[in-house]
């Protein structure tokens, strides 16, 4: 038997890290050369609104390729960290579950996922498939924060992730191979070029590959946590006159371990099954713009994903704990397939700007759970099929102000049937919309306030309804009550201000919102004893009174001279239960939301005092925040410092880069509501998943 070990101390002097990563930055800052700040900010445009201008009436963040270089980030999760007010959730090989102003998924076994996230890779609908965002060869990544229901309906009711690729009539080639600890390496191609007089293309490929961190001691390996991810992505672009047409296709393999918990609370696990995290996506579009006095765009797009996810339940080996231990391996399959059709139609006319579209989408997807505590598969099936319509109207009220009107009307049909003899058919008719103004006062300022209404529709607990005809009448009693969960809806009202200087050398973006939810669903999930004393966990997601997410978001930049840039960013955010009252009588009223740290904020600094050298710094923070809503384990504040270096000669550039420098120890997933220790008696403690330790590396690049 391994001796037990106390997790690792977290956020050792906090206050003397802050003061001493603060204060670096500014002396960073102070001892720079500062000539005239003659150079410009870049100019970025976003292209997940129905229209560009659109961009103006939201809090969006946005991160470039110089932001995903800086940060070697290979997957999304890499990112989100410098965007105010969003978080994820782990339980994975990738923090795939996203969590914007406290609202957002943690997890899905057996259940299908109304996601209150979206995600959006060139168009295509992806949704759920959090492990399929890597970022190679992305040229932009988009973040909106609040109710996005007039672009996405249903799955947007706290907002919209886009992924742009580098467009297919981009030319010239990249190549890139670097090494980093942990026996990690990647390497990488993308190129374009013109293929004719009107016609483009373009292909990307990259594999990627690291041993993750943890070691298994009863095994005796440290790649049981493995990542091992390959993405392909082609594209055509066809230009003539007034017509475009673009073909894209993206190819994920993601073979990853999953291996994260000890019952020990360390990166040294003692599993003898270790779990997968596997996904292979084939996603493609078809989009057809064509510009005249009435703007036409139709896309049609298709995506197949298997995926195979699981787990060692009991964390241990067998023999452990002769006396108490139990051994259970739990497995999901799923095979997903989406088809969805888009026609929209965009025009301005003198004071009037308008926006029209429809879009058809079905969704089947099928699940086989494999699990030591089932005697035969459990199997499912659902079939959701929405039609929409949407639109926006823009006025220019006057030179400086604009009133915008948009909504979305959909109806989504949903028919779910398990092995388990539950089946139910659902009708739902959904709408979401927003109403606001912008004004712009002087060049320098422009101000908007909007209000939007996004919902999310409900359905079955089939994990809940499949598991009650097996279970003894003094376990299940009281619990079919809890078979179906209702829609949500929200209100999110939001004040922003945007400021730039006269040169563009500095900007800044506010926003205030506050986010009124009913019948908020939440995440539960019930632990009763069997005859044999394992656990058994029933998830399941409830619909509480009422919520309260309200708080602020800011963003700024400043090109202090012509090699100096600095950003920052800070979110505030109170995610309350108005009024809770759990299936288990606890009392949630006023409690903080899981996944919802009140503070969050970054800042960085770039430096090229040369046209080949390059040094960025970038500070991260968070508060500490609960994992769940049925416990109190919180995941305790972190402060992460990011860093690159960079040398370019010619077509060849050198990084060293390195993400939690200070190798801080935070978590990512979090359990507290059971014991899983056979050596303890099963005593009720928390269990964590860590977070990305120090980790540095060095990429070689040759530009053509």
């Amino acid at each position: 038997m391994l001796p037990h070990t106390q997790p690792h101390p977290t956020n050792t002097a906090p206050c003397l890290k802050t003061l001493l990563t603060c204060g670096g930055l500014c002396l960073l800052l102070w001892v720079l050369p500062t000539r005239g700040a003659s150079d410009s900010l870049e100019e970025t445009l976003v292209t997940a609104t129905l229209r560009p201008d659109h961009a103006d009436q939201r809090s969006i963040t946005v991160f470039n390729k110089a932001v995903i270089d800086a940060r070697s980030a290979q997957h999304l999760e890499d990112l989100l960290s410098a965007a105010p007010n969003v978080n994820t959730a782990s339980g994975a090989s990738r923090g795939r579950f996203v969590q914007i102003r406290g609202i957002g998924e943690r997890s899905q076994f057996v259940e299908p996922v109304n996601a209150s996230v979206a995600l959006i890779l060139d168009g295509i609908d992806l949704t759920g498939l959090g492990g399929a965002s890597t970022t190679w060869d992305i040229e932009q990544v988009e973040i909106l924060r609040g109710p996005q229901g007039t672009l996405l309906g249903a799955n947007a009711l706290a907002g919209l992730i886009n992924l742009s690729s580098t467009p297919s009539d981009s030319e010239g080639m990249l190549f890139r191979g670097g090494i980093e600890n942990n026996g990690g390496y990647r390497l990488g191609f993308a190129g374009g070029a013109r293929l004719g007089d009107e016609l483009s293309g373009r292909i990307a490929a990259e594999q990627y590959s690291t041993n993750g961190g943890i070691n298994n001691a009863w095994l005796d390996r440290d790649d049981t946590n493995n990542r091992d991810e390959f993405t392909f992505r082609a594209g055509l672009a066809w230009q003539a006159g007034d017509h475009r047409l673009d073909i894209n296709w993206h190819h994920f393999d993601i073979d990853n371990g999953y291996d994260a918990f000890s019952l020990d609370n360390t990166r040294i696990t003692l599993s003898d099954q270790p779990g997968t995290d596997i996904l292979e996506t084939n996603a493609a579009r078809l989009r057809w713009q064509w510009s005249g006095n009435v703007n036409l765009m139709g896309q049609v797009s298709a995506a197949q994903t298997d995926t195979d996810y699981g787990y060692d339940e009991d964390w241990a080996y067998v023999g452990i704990e002769p006396a108490l231990e139990y051994s259970s391996y739990d497995r999901y399959l799923r095979d997903r397939d989406m088809t969805s059709l888009e026609l929209r139609a965009d025009a301005e006319q003198g004071s009037w700007r308008w926006v029209t579209g429809i879009y058809l989408r079905r969704e089947e997807e099928s699940l086989r759970r494999q699990y030591t505590y089932l005697e035969a598969d459990f199997k499912s099936l659902i079939d959701i099929d929405t039609a929409a319509a949407f639109g926006q109207v823009d006025l220019s009220v006057t030179d400086t102000v604009t009133a915008f009107l948009g909504g979305r009307w959909e109806n989504r049909e949903i028919d779910y049937r398990d092995s388990a003899q539950v089946a139910t058919v659902e009708d739902d008719a959904l709408w979401s919309g927003r109403v606001g103004v912008r004004w712009s006062p002087t060049t320098a300022n422009q101000l908007y306030l909007s209000v939007s209404r996004g919902v999310r529709a409900g359905g079955p607990n089939s994990n809940l309804l499949a598991t009650l005809p097996s279970l003894p009448e003094e376990i299940s009693n009281g619990l079919s009550e809890f078979g179906i969960f209702g829609e949500e809806s929200l209100v999110n009202t939001e004040l922003g201000w945007r400021w730039e200087n006269a040169d563009r050398t500095a900007t800044s973006a506010l926003t205030l919102f506050w986010m009124a939810r009913r019948d908020q669903q939440v995440k539960q999930s019930l632990t009763r004893t069997r005859p044999d004393g394992s656990t058994l966990f029933v998830d399941y997601t409830d619909n509480a009174a009422s919520g309260d997410n309200r708080g602020l978001e800011w963003q700024g930049s400043w090109q202090a001279s012509s090699s100096v840039r600095v950003t920052a960013t800070f979110g505030y955010l109170r995610a309350r239960f108005d009024d809770y009252v759990t299936a288990a009588g606890q009392d949630l009223s006023n409690q903080q939301q899981p996944q919802a740290p009140e503070w969050m904020g970054s800042l960085g600094a770039l430096w090229q005092p040369t046209a080949d050298w390059r040094l960025g710094l970038e500070w991260t923070a968070m508060d500490d925040y609960l994992f769940s809503d049925r416990h109190q384990t919180r995941s305790p504040s972190r402060q992460l410092l990011n860093g690159h270096v960079a040398w370019r000669w010619r077509n060849v550039q050198v990084s060293l880069w390195g993400r939690n420098i200070l190798d801080e120890d935070y978590y990512v997933r979090g359990f507290g509501s059971f014991g899983n220790d056979p050596r303890k008696g099963y005593v009720t403690e928390p269990y964590f998943q860590y977070g990305e330790p120090r980790t540095y590396g060095l990429t070689l690049e040759y530009r053509h």
